[in-house]
């Protein structure tokens, strides 16, 4: 078998057991409290329709009324500041999922905006990308001339540090910002700070979805920049990778 599929399978096998591994710990940790969360949710289902007489049918009615005005409890989603952060969204690859188009209109435009817009931002964010790269080659050569060091060069390994330690300044920094602005636990806003860094956006914890906060403008362009920000590290990153 040649080397190069050796490697393919090998890194197949990898993967999904690092999957599997996940699986039995995510499981582990989350199964029990979601068993409690359901019958939690049973029970007050029960004392509802006793206490107002509820048929399952309107029960049902309710909870889809419910599930689909979610979107809207910080208010219209679809002004020009939502629209904005919206877009913004797209671009970055995030996809919290909190607001979508519900038009044909809508949805058509979206595919057709993401086709040209995620290409466009990415070219955008890699040229910032390199200056950053340039700009922490050059600091690190004057660190080390600095510090008398036999090699001056940055070499990659000195851009990892460097993309290591960018990492925990945006997300520890956004983790105390979002933190104040929202009333997150410091946790819960490094998780989101995590969770939008690497672009996996559960959309569990999404910013600005306070009525309140939503018309506030310094915060939604934190909100923007961090956004923006954190896209161009991603960026930073994939050059020096």
């Amino acid at each position: 078998m040649k080397r190069q599929n050796v490697r393919t399978l090998s890194l197949v096998v990898c993967t999904f057991t690092y999957l599997l591994v996940g699986a039995a710990v995510f499981d582990a940790l989350e199964s029990e409290t979601e068993r409690k969360r359901w019958n939690h949710l049973l029970e007050l289902k029960a004392a509802l329709v006793r206490k107002y007489s509820i048929s399952e049918d309107d029960y049902r009615m309710m909870e889809v009324a419910i599930i689909e005005n979610k979107p809207h409890k910080a208010g219209p989603q679809w002004k020009f500041a939502g629209a904005f952060y919206f877009s913004t969204v797209v671009l970055a690859m995030i996809g919290y999922g909190h607001s979508t188009p519900v038009t044909i209109g809508g949805k058509a435009f979206c595919m057709a905006y993401a086709m040209v817009g995620i290409p466009l931002g990415l070219i955008m964010f890699q040229s910032i990308g390199e200056r950053l790269n340039k700009f922490a080659s050059v600091v690190i050569r004057r660190a080390k001339q600095y510090l008398k060091c036999k090699k001056e060069e940055a070499t990659e390994m000195n851009l990892m540090f460097a993309t290591g330690m960018l990492s925990s300044v945006i997300i520890t920094t956004g983790a105390a910002v979002f933190s104040k602005y929202e009333g997150w636990s410091y946790f819960d806003s490094f998780y989101y700070c995590f969770v939008t860094l690497t672009t996996i956006g559960f959309g569990d914890y999404v910013a600005l979805q306070v009525l309140i906060k939503c018309f506030s403008r310094n915060k939604f362009s934190i909100l923007v920049l961090y956004a923006s920000y954190h896209l161009t590290f991603i960026c930073f990153q994939t050059i020096i990778s």
